[in-house]
Protein backbone atom coordinates (compact mmCIF):
# COMPACT_ATOMS: atom_id res chain seq x y z
CA UNK A 1 0.00 0.00 0.00
CA UNK A 2 1.26 3.22 -0.91
CA UNK A 3 2.38 5.67 1.85
CA UNK A 4 0.76 8.80 2.04
CA UNK A 5 3.62 12.02 1.19
CA UNK A 6 5.23 13.15 4.51
CA UNK A 7 3.64 16.66 5.18
CA UNK A 8 5.17 19.65 3.65
CA UNK A 9 6.39 21.89 6.08
CA UNK A 10 4.34 24.93 7.23
CA UNK A 11 5.91 27.63 5.29
CA UNK A 12 6.33 26.01 2.09
CA UNK A 13 2.47 26.82 1.47
CA UNK A 14 2.48 30.10 2.69
CA UNK A 15 5.02 30.85 0.55
CA UNK A 16 3.26 29.53 -2.94
CA UNK A 17 0.21 31.89 -1.39
CA UNK A 18 2.23 35.07 -1.22
CA UNK A 19 3.58 33.86 -4.51
CA UNK A 20 0.54 33.33 -6.15
CA UNK A 21 -0.90 36.78 -4.44
CA UNK A 22 1.92 38.36 -5.77
CA UNK A 23 1.09 36.70 -9.66
CA UNK A 24 -2.01 37.63 -9.71
CA UNK A 25 -1.65 41.55 -8.37
CA UNK A 26 0.94 42.09 -10.46
CA UNK A 27 -1.31 40.70 -13.65
CA UNK A 28 -4.11 43.03 -11.95
CA UNK A 29 -2.02 45.87 -11.78
CA UNK A 30 -1.20 45.52 -15.52
CA UNK A 31 -4.38 45.08 -16.94
CA UNK A 32 -4.92 48.68 -14.88
CA UNK A 33 -2.36 50.14 -16.26
CA UNK A 34 -3.17 49.20 -19.51
CA UNK A 35 -6.38 50.24 -19.61
CA UNK A 36 -5.74 53.30 -17.13
CA UNK A 37 -5.75 55.69 -20.65
CA UNK A 38 -9.13 54.68 -21.72
CA UNK A 39 -10.95 54.39 -18.32
CA UNK A 40 -13.14 57.16 -18.80
CA UNK A 41 -14.34 55.99 -22.09
CA UNK A 42 -14.62 52.51 -21.00
CA UNK A 43 -16.84 54.05 -18.10
CA UNK A 44 -18.91 56.55 -20.22
CA UNK A 45 -19.29 53.86 -23.00
CA UNK A 46 -20.76 51.60 -20.16
CA UNK A 47 -22.95 54.23 -18.90
CA UNK A 48 -24.40 54.87 -22.63
CA UNK A 49 -24.98 51.10 -22.96
CA UNK A 50 -26.26 50.76 -19.83
CA UNK A 51 -28.85 53.49 -20.22
CA UNK A 52 -30.18 52.68 -23.67
CA UNK A 53 -30.41 48.51 -23.24
CA UNK A 54 -34.33 49.32 -22.80
CA UNK A 55 -34.07 50.18 -26.49
CA UNK A 56 -32.23 48.00 -27.59
CA UNK A 57 -33.74 45.14 -25.90
CA UNK A 58 -36.61 46.20 -27.87
CA UNK A 59 -35.38 46.30 -31.33
CA UNK A 60 -33.78 42.76 -30.56
CA UNK A 61 -37.65 41.72 -30.11
CA UNK A 62 -38.73 43.37 -33.37
CA UNK A 63 -36.28 41.17 -34.98
CA UNK A 64 -33.35 42.82 -35.42
CA UNK A 65 -30.16 41.48 -35.15
CA UNK A 66 -28.12 42.58 -32.05
CA UNK A 67 -25.48 43.69 -34.32
CA UNK A 68 -27.55 46.16 -36.43
CA UNK A 69 -29.50 47.01 -33.55
CA UNK A 70 -26.50 48.12 -31.96
CA UNK A 71 -25.26 50.22 -34.86
CA UNK A 72 -28.92 51.95 -35.13
CA UNK A 73 -28.21 52.82 -31.63
CA UNK A 74 -24.43 54.24 -32.82
CA UNK A 75 -26.63 56.02 -35.43
CA UNK A 76 -28.64 57.61 -32.84
CA UNK A 77 -25.62 58.93 -30.49
CA UNK A 78 -23.70 59.87 -33.05
CA UNK A 79 -26.68 62.16 -34.48
CA UNK A 80 -27.84 63.22 -31.17
CA UNK A 81 -24.63 63.97 -28.92
CA UNK A 82 -21.32 63.45 -30.93
CA UNK A 83 -21.92 65.74 -34.43
CA UNK A 84 -23.79 68.51 -32.34
CA UNK A 85 -20.64 68.57 -29.80
CA UNK A 86 -18.22 68.53 -32.89
CA UNK A 87 -20.26 71.63 -34.68
CA UNK A 88 -20.33 73.52 -31.30
CA UNK A 89 -16.63 72.48 -29.63
CA UNK A 90 -14.74 74.36 -32.01
CA UNK A 91 -15.94 78.41 -31.29
CA UNK A 92 -17.09 77.56 -27.48
CA UNK A 93 -14.24 79.17 -25.78
CA UNK A 94 -14.29 82.61 -27.96
CA UNK A 95 -17.89 82.26 -27.40
CA UNK A 96 -17.85 82.15 -23.96
CA UNK A 97 -15.53 85.40 -23.74
CA UNK A 98 -18.01 87.36 -26.10
CA UNK A 99 -21.10 86.30 -24.12
CA UNK A 100 -19.03 87.36 -20.95
CA UNK A 101 -18.40 90.68 -22.23
CA UNK A 102 -22.04 91.09 -23.38
CA UNK A 103 -23.19 90.00 -20.29
CA UNK A 104 -21.60 92.92 -18.27
CA UNK A 105 -22.49 95.15 -20.83
CA UNK A 106 -25.96 94.23 -20.65
CA UNK A 107 -25.66 95.06 -16.64
CA UNK A 108 -24.63 98.59 -17.26
CA UNK A 109 -27.50 98.75 -19.69
CA UNK A 110 -30.22 98.39 -17.62
CA UNK A 111 -32.59 101.40 -17.60
CA UNK A 112 -33.01 103.59 -13.98
CA UNK A 113 -37.01 102.59 -14.33
CA UNK A 114 -39.13 99.85 -15.36
CA UNK A 115 -41.02 100.42 -18.64
CA UNK A 116 -44.36 101.61 -18.12
CA UNK A 117 -46.18 98.61 -19.30
CA UNK A 118 -44.53 96.45 -16.53
CA UNK A 119 -45.13 99.61 -13.67
CA UNK A 120 -49.04 99.36 -14.66
CA UNK A 121 -49.40 95.37 -14.04
CA UNK A 122 -51.95 95.35 -11.46
CA UNK A 123 -51.25 93.63 -8.11
CA UNK A 124 -47.29 93.54 -8.80
CA UNK A 125 -47.11 96.82 -10.51
CA UNK A 126 -45.63 98.39 -7.51
CA UNK A 127 -43.37 95.67 -6.38
CA UNK A 128 -41.67 95.24 -9.90
CA UNK A 129 -41.41 98.90 -9.12
CA UNK A 130 -39.46 99.53 -5.86
CA UNK A 131 -37.71 96.93 -6.47
CA UNK A 132 -36.15 97.75 -9.41
CA UNK A 133 -35.32 101.38 -7.79
CA UNK A 134 -33.24 98.57 -5.26
CA UNK A 135 -31.43 97.36 -8.26
CA UNK A 136 -30.86 101.06 -9.70
CA UNK A 137 -29.36 101.75 -6.11
CA UNK A 138 -27.22 99.22 -5.89
CA UNK A 139 -26.10 98.77 -9.91
CA UNK A 140 -23.42 101.40 -9.35
CA UNK A 141 -21.72 99.36 -7.32
CA UNK A 142 -22.42 95.88 -8.76
CA UNK A 143 -19.48 95.56 -11.01
CA UNK A 144 -16.89 95.91 -8.42
CA UNK A 145 -18.96 92.90 -6.15
CA UNK A 146 -19.53 90.38 -8.69
CA UNK A 147 -16.98 91.28 -10.62
CA UNK A 148 -14.26 88.92 -8.89
CA UNK A 149 -16.78 85.83 -8.93
CA UNK A 150 -17.65 87.14 -12.76
CA UNK A 151 -14.01 86.66 -13.59
CA UNK A 152 -14.03 82.83 -11.41
CA UNK A 153 -17.38 81.85 -13.27
CA UNK A 154 -15.49 82.71 -16.61
CA UNK A 155 -12.60 80.71 -15.81
CA UNK A 156 -15.29 77.53 -14.76
CA UNK A 157 -17.07 77.51 -17.69
CA UNK A 158 -13.74 78.07 -20.27
CA UNK A 159 -12.51 75.04 -18.20
CA UNK A 160 -15.79 73.52 -19.07
CA UNK A 161 -15.32 74.41 -22.74
CA UNK A 162 -11.72 73.31 -22.81
CA UNK A 163 -12.60 69.99 -21.78
CA UNK A 164 -15.59 69.24 -23.86
CA UNK A 165 -13.04 69.74 -27.14
CA UNK A 166 -10.71 67.36 -25.30
CA UNK A 167 -13.06 64.58 -24.78
CA UNK A 168 -14.09 64.44 -28.47
CA UNK A 169 -11.98 61.21 -28.67
CA UNK A 170 -13.18 60.07 -25.73
CA UNK A 171 -16.51 59.65 -26.37
CA UNK A 172 -15.48 58.39 -29.64
CA UNK A 173 -13.84 55.89 -27.97
CA UNK A 174 -16.97 55.37 -25.55
CA UNK A 175 -19.16 54.58 -28.59
CA UNK A 176 -17.18 51.73 -29.66
CA UNK A 177 -17.17 50.23 -26.10
CA UNK A 178 -20.71 51.02 -25.81
CA UNK A 179 -21.41 49.23 -29.74
CA UNK A 180 -19.22 45.95 -27.88
CA UNK A 181 -21.85 45.83 -25.24
CA UNK A 182 -25.09 46.15 -27.40
CA UNK A 183 -23.90 44.15 -29.71
CA UNK A 184 -23.10 40.87 -26.61
CA UNK A 185 -24.69 42.68 -23.95
CA UNK A 186 -26.39 39.11 -23.15
CA UNK A 187 -22.91 37.37 -22.57
CA UNK A 188 -21.50 40.48 -20.76
CA UNK A 189 -24.57 40.36 -18.35
CA UNK A 190 -24.70 36.82 -17.38
CA UNK A 191 -21.13 36.96 -16.73
CA UNK A 192 -21.36 40.03 -14.34
CA UNK A 193 -24.75 38.41 -12.44
CA UNK A 194 -22.25 34.94 -11.95
CA UNK A 195 -19.62 37.19 -10.31
CA UNK A 196 -22.04 38.93 -8.28
CA UNK A 197 -23.87 35.87 -7.02
CA UNK A 198 -20.00 34.30 -6.50
CA UNK A 199 -18.80 37.52 -4.08
CA UNK A 200 -22.57 38.31 -2.51
CA UNK A 201 -24.99 35.90 -3.02
CA UNK A 202 -28.47 36.81 -3.67
CA UNK A 203 -27.50 40.09 -2.30
CA UNK A 204 -24.88 40.65 -5.07
CA UNK A 205 -27.49 40.01 -7.73
CA UNK A 206 -29.83 42.17 -6.27
CA UNK A 207 -27.37 45.20 -5.61
CA UNK A 208 -26.79 44.42 -9.56
CA UNK A 209 -30.27 44.93 -10.52
CA UNK A 210 -30.68 47.45 -8.28
CA UNK A 211 -27.39 49.59 -9.69
CA UNK A 212 -28.66 49.24 -13.20
CA UNK A 213 -31.65 51.25 -12.38
CA UNK A 214 -29.33 53.77 -10.38
CA UNK A 215 -27.70 54.21 -13.95
CA UNK A 216 -30.82 54.98 -15.70
CA UNK A 217 -32.13 56.94 -13.35
CA UNK A 218 -29.64 59.13 -13.35
CA UNK A 219 -29.22 58.90 -17.40
CA UNK A 220 -32.75 60.17 -17.60
CA UNK A 221 -33.75 62.19 -14.83
CA UNK A 222 -30.27 64.35 -14.61
CA UNK A 223 -28.38 64.15 -17.57
CA UNK A 224 -31.14 63.13 -19.73
CA UNK A 225 -33.17 66.02 -18.30
CA UNK A 226 -30.60 68.50 -18.57
CA UNK A 227 -29.54 67.32 -22.28
CA UNK A 228 -33.39 68.28 -22.95
CA UNK A 229 -33.28 71.16 -21.63
CA UNK A 230 -30.27 72.45 -23.52
CA UNK A 231 -31.39 71.55 -26.96
CA UNK A 232 -34.78 73.15 -25.97
CA UNK A 233 -33.49 76.25 -25.09
CA UNK A 234 -30.71 76.41 -28.60
CA UNK A 235 -34.32 75.90 -30.15
CA UNK A 236 -35.88 78.28 -28.75
CA UNK A 237 -32.58 80.97 -28.91
CA UNK A 238 -32.50 80.07 -32.73
CA UNK A 239 -36.20 80.69 -33.48
CA UNK A 240 -36.32 84.03 -31.94
CA UNK A 241 -33.02 85.27 -32.97
CA UNK A 242 -31.42 85.77 -29.69
CA UNK A 243 -27.49 85.59 -30.79
CA UNK A 244 -25.12 82.75 -29.73
CA UNK A 245 -27.76 80.18 -29.69
CA UNK A 246 -25.21 76.72 -29.94
CA UNK A 247 -23.65 79.03 -26.87
CA UNK A 248 -26.84 79.85 -25.06
CA UNK A 249 -28.24 76.33 -25.23
CA UNK A 250 -24.74 74.83 -24.24
CA UNK A 251 -24.51 76.75 -21.03
CA UNK A 252 -28.17 75.93 -20.36
CA UNK A 253 -26.94 72.63 -20.06
CA UNK A 254 -24.30 72.92 -17.90
CA UNK A 255 -25.79 74.99 -15.51
CA UNK A 256 -28.85 72.57 -15.41
CA UNK A 257 -26.76 69.46 -14.71
CA UNK A 258 -25.12 71.16 -12.15
CA UNK A 259 -28.03 71.62 -10.04
CA UNK A 260 -26.70 74.23 -7.77
CA UNK A 261 -26.47 76.91 -10.86
CA UNK A 262 -29.93 75.84 -12.35
CA UNK A 263 -31.83 79.13 -10.93
CA UNK A 264 -29.38 80.63 -14.09
CA UNK A 265 -31.43 78.78 -16.37
CA UNK A 266 -34.61 80.80 -15.68
CA UNK A 267 -32.34 83.52 -16.02
CA UNK A 268 -30.88 83.58 -19.35
CA UNK A 269 -34.45 82.72 -21.22
CA UNK A 270 -35.67 86.01 -18.96
CA UNK A 271 -32.69 87.73 -20.12
CA UNK A 272 -32.95 87.16 -23.51
CA UNK A 273 -36.58 87.68 -23.52
CA UNK A 274 -35.65 91.14 -21.95
CA UNK A 275 -32.91 91.62 -25.20
CA UNK A 276 -35.43 90.69 -27.94
CA UNK A 277 -37.91 93.45 -26.03
CA UNK A 278 -35.17 96.57 -25.99
CA UNK A 279 -34.47 95.60 -29.86
CA UNK A 280 -38.30 96.34 -30.30
CA UNK A 281 -39.62 92.73 -30.95
CA UNK A 282 -42.53 92.33 -28.57
CA UNK A 283 -44.02 89.36 -29.99
CA UNK A 284 -40.63 87.15 -30.49
CA UNK A 285 -39.98 88.68 -26.85
CA UNK A 286 -43.38 86.93 -25.37
CA UNK A 287 -42.53 84.01 -27.61
CA UNK A 288 -39.44 83.64 -25.48
CA UNK A 289 -41.15 84.10 -22.19
CA UNK A 290 -43.33 81.13 -23.47
CA UNK A 291 -40.88 79.03 -24.47
CA UNK A 292 -38.92 79.54 -21.72
CA UNK A 293 -41.41 78.51 -19.34
CA UNK A 294 -42.83 75.87 -21.11
CA UNK A 295 -40.26 74.71 -23.03
CA UNK A 296 -37.22 75.03 -21.10
CA UNK A 297 -37.97 75.19 -17.04
CA UNK A 298 -40.87 73.35 -17.46
CA UNK A 299 -39.18 70.05 -18.03
CA UNK A 300 -37.21 70.51 -14.40
CA UNK A 301 -39.64 70.66 -12.82
CA UNK A 302 -41.93 67.76 -14.61
CA UNK A 303 -39.77 65.39 -16.60
CA UNK A 304 -36.92 65.05 -13.81
CA UNK A 305 -38.82 64.15 -10.74
CA UNK A 306 -40.97 61.35 -13.04
CA UNK A 307 -37.85 59.83 -14.54
CA UNK A 308 -35.26 59.96 -11.24
CA UNK A 309 -38.31 58.29 -9.49
CA UNK A 310 -38.20 54.96 -11.98
CA UNK A 311 -34.47 54.59 -10.72
CA UNK A 312 -33.45 55.00 -7.42
CA UNK A 313 -34.23 57.95 -5.02
CA UNK A 314 -30.91 60.26 -4.87
CA UNK A 315 -30.26 62.72 -2.75
CA UNK A 316 -29.76 66.06 -4.21
CA UNK A 317 -26.85 66.47 -2.57
CA UNK A 318 -25.08 63.37 -4.36
CA UNK A 319 -26.01 64.72 -7.69
CA UNK A 320 -24.49 67.89 -6.98
CA UNK A 321 -21.12 66.39 -5.83
CA UNK A 322 -21.29 63.55 -8.40
CA UNK A 323 -21.28 66.72 -10.85
CA UNK A 324 -18.84 68.88 -9.71
CA UNK A 325 -16.51 65.83 -8.10
CA UNK A 326 -16.62 63.88 -11.94
CA UNK A 327 -15.60 67.21 -13.53
CA UNK A 328 -12.36 67.24 -11.59
CA UNK A 329 -11.27 63.39 -11.81
CA UNK A 330 -12.44 62.69 -14.98
CA UNK A 331 -13.06 66.37 -17.23
CA UNK A 332 -16.26 66.83 -19.35
CA UNK A 333 -17.58 63.32 -19.32
CA UNK A 334 -17.21 63.82 -15.53
CA UNK A 335 -20.62 65.40 -15.99
CA UNK A 336 -22.00 62.59 -16.41
CA UNK A 337 -20.14 59.83 -14.97
CA UNK A 338 -19.85 61.16 -11.03
CA UNK A 339 -23.25 61.25 -10.67
CA UNK A 340 -24.05 57.55 -11.67
CA UNK A 341 -20.66 56.30 -9.93
CA UNK A 342 -22.31 57.93 -6.79
CA UNK A 343 -25.72 56.06 -7.32
CA UNK A 344 -24.10 52.79 -7.87
CA UNK A 345 -22.06 53.72 -4.78
CA UNK A 346 -25.33 54.69 -2.70
CA UNK A 347 -27.14 51.75 -3.71
CA UNK A 348 -24.05 49.18 -2.51
CA UNK A 349 -24.21 51.29 0.80
CA UNK A 350 -28.04 50.74 1.44
CA UNK A 351 -27.94 47.10 0.22
CA UNK A 352 -25.03 46.35 2.82
CA UNK A 353 -26.64 47.89 5.22
CA UNK A 354 -30.19 46.08 4.49
CA UNK A 355 -27.70 42.87 5.15
CA UNK A 356 -25.86 43.55 7.77
CA UNK A 357 -26.65 41.79 11.05
CA UNK A 358 -28.36 44.35 13.62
Amino acid sequence: MDQPPPQQHGLVPIMERGLAIVVVGGVLLGILATLQPFATSIVFGAILAIALWPMRQGLVRRGIRPAFAAALLVVVVLAAIVVPTLAVAPGLVEAINAGMVWAREALLRVPAEPPEWLANLPVVGGKITAGWAQVEEARHNLGAVIGPYLLRFQSVLLNIAGGLADSLLQMLLAMVVAAMFWTSGEVVADSLRHAARRIGGPTGSDVLETAGGAVRSVAYGVVGTSVWQGVAAAIGYAIAGVPAPSLLGFLTFVFSISQVLSPLVVAMWIGASWWLFEQGQTGWAIFMAIWGVAGISSSDNLIRPLLIRRGVDMPLSIVIIGVFGGFVAFGFLGLFIGPVLLAVGLVMLRAWRAAAPI
